[in-house]
């Protein structure tokens, strides 16, 4: 029986001011095994994962050269995927699980050569791993449909429990900046919150062009997040200047996930405006405090918001869709009952969601299987 694992990340999934999913799923991961009773042994490679310098490839080969023949080697998917010729001739001797957040060609922005060939570059790490683990039912078929696998697992992220958001309705939304005051007799400033890199992968882009058509309504929003892609950061701030949104809307960098959770709490609606998304973890951080969500209807979205007896909590759109994204907004921006229904059924989803340590046991059992026993 498995009793120890060997889990290899990225450089710096530790680190509060680089607070990204997979960062967290990783980190998350690492400690409920070891709850669950195996002996993790952490590697961390730092590096431009998926196309690293030489030196951050070397480094790998030399943490994988390292590990003992026969040892239940986990590596994240950012590091192995781009990198067969590291990985592939060393996943003979190893029982080799690949945890995959996003396929690699996924990413946006990519030129279509660099996609194709992070694709078969994917596909050759894949094939030679003894499993493959994916954080989403849509993102494990479309992996086996897209590289010819006979089978992926799925592990998808927990949820912590939180206190319910008190939002906008207490005045506790205006702890987190310049939400403008209302005049007299209207009331709170609905805060609307985007939690993500700052990037076009995650359509901060799309969301301020959504709230130009909502200027007539009374409302205020937050987009926090690590920058990575500075250029685009420029572009945010200036369509909000271009479009009339300043006071209005805030890009706020990155913050720690204690100061994150603050802003949560502070908040009526989390926004996800994604163009593509393998689960969407923002989404069930704002259902474990109650929010309701609006996302992109993308990859494993649908499934991280789920369903309840009140109907779903929250609404889905098209993706890179600026003018539907604005037609949600609106409603629940002004439909009163429509608000009462997502933050019931946000409410119940609550309740069930899954936990950290659930996830952790999912994929303790992955780890313990035989070798190769998943991919048949």
């Amino acid at each position: 029986m498995t009793t120890g694992v060997v889990l290899v990340v990225p450089g710096g999934i530790d680190d509060e001011t680089a607070p990204s999913g997979g960062n967290v799923y990783d980190r998350r991961i690492r400690d409920g095994l070891a709850a669950t009773g195996l002996d993790v042994r952490q590697i961390a490679v730092a590096g431009a994962w998926p196309r690293p310098a030489e030196a951050a490839r070397a480094e790998l080969a030399l943490s994988l050269d390292s590990v003992p023949d026969g040892a239940v080697v986990l590596v994240d998917g950012l590091l192995a995927c781009g990198v067969p010729e590291v990985v592939v001739p060393r996943a003979a001797r190893l029982r080799l699980a690949v945890l995959v957040h996003m396929p690699l060609a996924d990413d946006v922005g990519l030129s279509g050569d660099v996609a194709a060939e992070l694709d078969r570059c994917e596909r050759k790490t894949l094939a030679a791993a003894a499993a493959v683990v994916a954080t989403s039912t849509a993102t494990a078929r479309r992996l086996a449909a897209r590289h010819g696998l006979g089978a992926v697992e799925v592990v998808p992220p927990g949820a912590d429990r939180a206190p319910l958001a008190a939002g906008s309705a207490t005045g506790g939304g205006l702890l987190w900046g310049s939400a403008p005051t209302p005049p007299d007799g209207e009331g709170p400033v609905p805060l609307v919150l985007c939690v993500g890199s700052l990037s076009p992968l995650k359509g901060q882009d799309v969301l301020i062009d959504a709230l130009a058509r909502l200027a007539d309504l009374t409302w205020h929003c937050r987009c926090v997040g690590p920058s990575r892609d500075p250029r685009f950061v420029a572009d945010l701030h200036g369509r909000i200047e271009r479009l009339g949104l300043t006071g209005r809307t805030e890009v706020v960098g990155a913050h720690t996930w204690e100061q994150v959770g603050e802003m949560y709490a502070a908040c009526d609606l989390v926004v996800l405006p994604s163009r593509a998304e393998s689960y969407g973890m923002v989404v069930t951080e704002a259902l474990a405090r109650g929010i309701p969500v609006v996302g992109s209807g993308v990859g494993g979205v649908p499934e991280a918001l789920g369903d309840t007896s009140a109907g779903r909590p929250g609404l889905l759109v098209a993706p890179d869709d600026s003018a539907e994204l604005a037609v949600a907004l609106r409603g629940w921006l002004t439909d009163a009952a429509l608000r009462h229904q997502l933050r019931a059924a946000a409410r119940l989803r609550r309740d069930s969601l899954e936990r950290w340590p659930v996830a952790a046991r999912r994929m303790a059992d992955v780890l313990r299987a035989p070798a190769g026993s998943t991919r048949e």
